[in-house]
């Protein structure tokens, strides 16, 4: 081992815990990587930019604004929601949800679909007595599957595609991938029916699952019009109230913990408390309570219909992640306020402002009607709106049904190679433009550019892994190990190194990771180098083990209310058909 091959390897390793242990924005590490190799001069200037013309991630940009212009018309929301008949039990409603679901995802980016479909299917199962967490989960997992049928299935897809052209290879055609998509979207659905959704956990009880599995972190602010100042907490009954538990009060920047019944309550004291949704809401109405949020007239407005209150998840490239709450301007961002924190399976004991957001932290807010305007789609999965209907009362059906004619003309143009997939989808974009389905402003709001900095950074360290010997340095390692056992059991460690990566860092950086290993591994071996493109891209997308794999996964944990423990019963097996089928197939299709 060559000192830059230890080097690029030790800047691996020192990204991939970064990236574990959370301690800045995925983004942020990854670019802060390939500026390392770019000083180190692992990489030149023009490899170091390389990834932001590379025809996959200019294709994932467009790609962006078609999907938000399908996300904006709300008919493929209305479609699923028509769907759903009150008699239905879940294993009946799993089927009619989960092939719609998985043939969409094959042609829509699935995390808005996943976000759209999140609260209709909640909301549903609440009204009529059934339990999400037996939905949501296959309703991820189903949009996962169907992203492997096509080329624009998923991102991942389009970055191992595009650097296959880098490396002057051929890159996918339009189905290729369904030759293993369409097979193990069709056994996965089968499990999810059958093994699965024994596997998978009945959270349905007297109250309606949003209240009973999930707990916020609130704090409110005892003024001088209480009528229980100087009393104690048992005299003011602050024991009795429904589904909240005082965790602490914090008097002269002091938290008094615990609290007894004993303990006295003084004017201006910070009571932070636990408790559910309901008990939440209600605590405005207790004079001389005041929910500490500067939410003015945002709180004010809950009862006049101005303002409402909004769960939303935060997402994994948003802008607040690592910073505390009273550090994010949020008022003035989002027109909204936190009256309230949910983080899973972990208990907060600080005040609201205090708390530092991390992905996945549900937050209750008081919204003004500017917040979905503000959102930027990139900083929430925003997955339910309490005490309001699901559809909204009017909807553009001219322009949503344009747009699914623009999608159907993309995918015609491309699958019958009259254009390129990059040139097909600058057309979809232009047309979505000039026929003013959606505004230039729209437009820049649905592309998410955390995830392209993602994209296009991979592509360089891509490169470092090439020109530092790197790559061929893994091959030789994990060819020495696995060639005695032949060629099926290299693709299997290919794909499960792949997916292991997958499982605790992004898809796409794994993705860009990966496909170099596995483009010098096939010269090497003298393998067909797409097979094993297909074993990475696969791999890549299949992130079914654990909440952080994959974000639809993230986006419907909070909602469901699973475990760490529920990913790993459901997703654990359905890796492993996954993985087995997509080698066999691969080893049929390319390798015989």
């Amino acid at each position: 081992m060559t000192w830059e091959i230890a080097f690029v390897l030790t800047a691996l390793l020192c990204m991939l815990a970064c990236l574990i242990l959370e301690l800045e924005r995925p983004e942020i590490i990854v670019f802060t990587t390939l500026v390392i190799f770019l000083l180190a001069n692992f990489i030149s200037p023009e490899e170091a930019l390389s990834g932001f013309s590379n025809e996959g991630m200019l294709t994932i940009a467009l790609l962006f604004i078609i999907a938000g212009a399908l996300q904006k018309s709300d008919l493929v929301k209305i479609s699923l929601y028509k769907l759903l008949k009150p008699d239905d039990k879940e294993k009946k409603t799993m089927l009619k949800v989960l092939f719609p679901i998985s043939a969409m995802s094959a042609f829509m980016n699935n995390t808005p679909l996943v976000t759209t479909f999140t609260p209709i299917l909640k909301k549903w199962c609440e009204d009529n007595q059934l339990s999400p967490s037996k939905l949501l989960i296959p309703l991820s997992y189903a949009t996962i599957l169907g992203g492997t049928i096509t080329i624009i299935g998923t991102s991942t897809n389009l970055v191992v595609h595009g650097l296959l052209l880098d490396y002057n290879l051929p890159g996918f055609t339009f189905f290729q991938l369904g030759i293993v998509g369409i097979p193990i979207t069709l056994l996965g659905i089968l499990y999810l029916y059958t093994i699965g959704f024994h596997l998978l956990p009945d959270k349905k009880g007297k109250r309606n699952v949003q209240e009973e599995s999930k707990e916020y972190i609130g704090e409110v602010k005892i003024t001088e019009e209480y009528e229980h100042i100087n009393k104690t907490i048992k005299e003011a009954r602050l024991r009795k109230l429904a589904g909240l538990y005082l965790l602490g009060i914090i008097r002269d920047n002091e938290m008094i913990t615990p609290v007894t019944s004993s303990t006295i309550i003084k004017a201006n004291d910070r009571l932070i408390f636990t408790g559910l949704i309901s008990t939440v809401a209600e605590l405005q109405s207790l004079k001389g309570v005041h929910l500490e949020t500067n939410t003015g007239p945002l709180l004010e407005g809950l009862s006049s219909g101005k303002s409402k209150l909004v769960e939303a998840v935060v997402s994994h490239h948003s802008s607040l992640l690592h910073k505390k709450i009273n550090e994010t301007h949020f008022r003035g961002k989002f027109d909204a306020a936190v009256i309230a924190v949910h983080r899973k399976n972990e208990r907060i004991n600080s005040k609201i402002g205090e708390i530092v957001l991390k992905p996945g932290d549900t937050l209750l807010m008081v919204a003004g009607h500017d917040f979905q305007e503000r959102n930027h789609f990139h900083e929430f999965y925003v997955v339910n709106t309490v005490n309001e209907e699901i559809l909204p009362a009017t909807i553009s059906r001219r322009k949503g049904w344009f747009t699914i004619l623009i999608m159907f003309l993309l995918v015609s143009l491309v699958a019958l190679n009259f254009l390129s997939m990059l040139k097909a989808a600058s057309l979809a974009a232009a047309a979505l433009l000039i026929f003013k389905i959606i505004s230039p402003e729209e437009a820049k709001k649905f592309i998410k550019f955390d995830v392209l900095l993602i994209i296009a950074s991979s592509f360089g360290i891509g490169t470092a892994l090439i020109n530092s010997g790197t790559a061929e340095w893994i091959a030789k390692s994990i060819l020495a190990i696995v060639q005695p056992y032949g060629i099926i059991f290299l693709l299997f460690i290919m794909y499960l190194i792949t997916n292991l990566f997958t499982e605790v860092i992004t898809n796409n950086a794994a993705a860009a990771m990966m496909l170099p290993i596995a483009v010098e591994v096939a010269s090497q071996t003298s393998t067909n180098p797409v097979a094993l493109a297909v074993i990475v891209a696969i791999a890549a997308s299949a992130g079914f083990s654990t909440p952080i794999g994959y974000q639809t996964n993230m986006i419907v944990y909070g909602p469901g209310g699973y475990t760490f423990k529920d990913y790993l019963k459901v997703g654990i097996p359905l890796n492993l058909l996954v993985m087995a089928v997509t080698v066999i197939i691969v080893y049929t299709v390319w390798i015989l």
